[in-house]
């Protein structure tokens, strides 16, 4: 039975030729949406073809795996894939495969713990330096104010959604820059990019030896920003916008000959001051769809042997 093992050989060829063909590309950064789109649908492929490759090995190593697997299925079928045929190495690959599933789902729940624990201690540090006054309903406002010296401004998620801002960035920061910032986080928190992150960072923790997941994770961190820079500049314009990231930005040395850790800041502003043509929609289309293709694969060598039989 060839399929499981065309199933892993297609899943590493993606995983190899994908990020590459991603990174000579000009249009991920004109349309950070799109390619975070295509992004996941190639992880999402990669991951399946392990996951079919793991099921159909169990199948083949196992009767009641079997049974369980194609119960609806006609006997004809069944035949098509050969099982009986299986070599040793099927539960080898299953048993394996079956692990490395556990284990992400593993790293998938530390990251979650782990991002709920430091929500929980950010929102405990704001309630010590930013009191509920006399009176005052809990979540009753959207922007919270903090004395400092430096400007910064995240947002804090949860059931009470909150802008933070420091009193330094609100005398940096204009009317129409401060609503941008808050336009920005409001972007990632509709697109629910806290979630691209949680898996990304799960999977490239969890297989670090992989190079696709810390591709994934890399790009994701890049293009979330660009997307909700994106969604900024559209309500309060490109200059406002760079104008924010600047303001909040210029003291953290990020624009000096040495960067810091955030020296992806000068490449978004100069981006939001010159900004490069959208595709035609048309071709965002395209992507889109084709992407949304790539997962299909998978499934249909799965079901090669299968359709072949019924004719």
């Amino acid at each position: 039975m060839m399929v499981p093992a065309v199933l892993l050989l297609l899943g590493a060829l993606t995983a190899v030729a994908a990020p590459r063909l991603l990174a000579r590309a000009d249009w991920p950064d004109r349309e950070p949406v799109v390619a975070l789109w295509v992004w996941q649908c190639v992880v999402a492929a990669v991951l399946l073809c392990c996951a079919l490759s793991m099921t159909l090995s169990a199948a083949a190593a196992w009767q009641a795996v079997r049974g369980h697997v194609f119960a609806p299925a006609p006997r004809p079928v069944v035949e098509a894939y050969a099982f009986g045929a299986a070599d040793a190495w099927a539960p080898a690959i299953a048993v394996t495969l079956a692990c490395g599933g556990v284990w992400s789902a593993a790293m998938l729940v530390r990251e979650i713990v782990r991002a709920r624990a430091g929500r929980s201690r950010r929102r405990a540090e704001l309630l010590l330096r930013a009191p509920l006054l006399p009176g005052e309903e809990p979540g009753a406002d959207r922007l919270v104010v903090l004395e400092g010296e430096r400007p910064e401004a995240w947002w804090l998620s949860g059931a009470a959604p909150r802008l933070v801002v420091t009193t330094a960035a609100l005398r940096r920061l204009g009317e129409r820059q401060l609503d941008a910032v808050l336009a920005h986080e409001q972007g990632h928190a509709r697109a629910r990019h806290d979630w691209l992150l949680h898996c990304s960072a799960a999977l490239a923790e969890g297989f670090p030896q992989v190079p696709v997941f810390a591709a994934f994770r890399d790009e994701m961190h890049r293009l979330v920003e660009l997307a909700a820079d994106d969604m900024a500049s559209r309500r309060f314009g490109r200059l406002t916008t760079a104008l924010a990231l600047v303001e909040l930005n210029e003291d953290r040395g990020v624009f000096g000959p040495r960067p810091a850790p955030q020296a992806h800041v000068p490449q978004r502003v100069h981006r939001l001051l010159a900004p490069p043509a959208r595709l035609p929609a048309a071709r965002r289309l395209r992507l889109t769809a084709v992407a949304s293709l790539v997962p299909v694969v998978p499934v249909l060598v799965a079901l090669v042997p299968g359709l072949r039989a019924l004719g």
